[in-house]
């Protein structure tokens, strides 16, 4: 059983004007929380839900703890904290029966570690290594020569191609591809038609990798494609050809990157954001949403819209773009008042 008490305990937290012995059966958002329930304010805007919430305590940052009269947790990130009560009531994980399944296909030479769960119709092919404890999900694909660290998962519908290298504890989820040929080709003016580039290299993931589903990642045109220790990639993205992204980066949905681009450390790619080939991004830079990028950017900075600029400069110049009716009828007033005298 866990109380508002426990649970604050549970995440380090302060209590104000909760009760600490009520007892809490779930988690939910501020709207539809009920009484046993616990909720988190993570966003200014919301505060007017928090206001109205019925949950028994809200977790709230020092921040914010001030404003508010209601039953609250005080801590660091609410977020956060919420994410670690969510585990207290999240189901039983699913349990994975270690061993090959009977209609798995596994090539002889294939080495496949302790503990590791080989599901349904799932192709394990010449040369393969599996390290001890990972789980290759039903119907997926991994190619000749490729190497899985121990404690990984791959969901299923994930397909691997040859000769990839990939950490431990990596998170595949369904319909990633790795290692498929980068796009490219060479124009021949004799034939008329694009002519396909072999690409002979081959993707690197290193340990604590994420990447969401029906994301891809090509192999290099030479040498490697590197997705950098503890990266966070999300759903639908497009890494190309001998691109590089730095250790602990956030790449957020429907990102592109273009080929040979390198990004740094802990760099954060919003939705829909675009990269020319070729580009150097340092590290913690952050693009924000649906921003186009086509030359390099300095360690820190902070970029926004098309062609990316520093974001004061961006968003003084979309503040001038929603005057320009205003400046526009102000200058043909000028322009009659001079036609008048003249």
């Amino acid at each position: 059983m866990h109380t508002v008490r426990s649970l604050a305990e549970h995440v380090g937290g302060t209590l104000l004007d909760a009760s600490p012995d009520a007892v809490v059966t779930g988690i939910n958002d501020l709207r539809s929380a009920l009484p046993d329930q616990i909720s988190f304010l993570g966003n200014s805007k919301y505060e007017a839900l928090a206001l109205a919430s019925k949950a028994a305590a809200i977790l709230v940052s020092a921040k914010d703890a001030p404003k508010f009269s209601f039953p609250r947790i005080v801590v660091d990130s609410p977020s956060g904290a919420f994410g670690k009560i969510a585990e207290l009531f999240a189901p039983s994980p699913i349990h994975d029966e270690p061993g090959i399944h009977p209609t798995a296909v596994v090539a002889p030479d294939a080495v496949i570690g302790d503990g590791a769960s080989i599901q349904a119709h799932a192709v394990i092919s010449a040369g393969v290594r599996i390290g001890a404890g990972t789980v290759i999900g039903a119907n997926c694909f991994v190619g000749e020569r490729t190497t899985i660290g121990e404690k990984s998962r791959l969901y299923p519908l994930v397909t691997v191609r040859e000769r990839s290298v990939i950490g431990s504890r990596v998170i595949l989820h369904s319909g990633v591809v790795i290692g498929a040929d980068g796009f490219g080709y060479d124009f021949d003016p004799k034939s008329g038609r694009h002519v396909k580039i072999t690409h002979i290299g081959f993707v690197q993931i290193d340990d604590d990798v994420e990447i969401g589903a029906n994301t891809t990642v090509d192999r290099g045109r030479f040498g490697r494609t590197h997705i950098g220790q503890g990266a966070k990639i999300d759903n639908l993205v497009m890494i190309a050809h001998n691109v590089v992204v730095g250790p602990h980066s956030i790449i957020v949905g429907q990102t592109g990157i273009s080929g040979s681009t390198t990004l740094g450390k802990y760099v954060t790619l919003a939705g829909q954001v675009g990269l020319a080939g070729h580009l150097n991004i340092g590290d913690r830079v952050t693009i924000t949403a649906q921003s186009g990028l086509n030359k390099d950017a300095s360690a820190g900075a902070i970029l926004s819209g098309h062609h990316a600029l520093p974001m004061r400069e961006s968003l003084k110049l979309e503040a001038l773009g929603r005057r320009l009716p205003e400046l526009l009828a102000r200058i043909k007033a000028l322009e009659d008042k001079l036609d008048s005298r003249s």
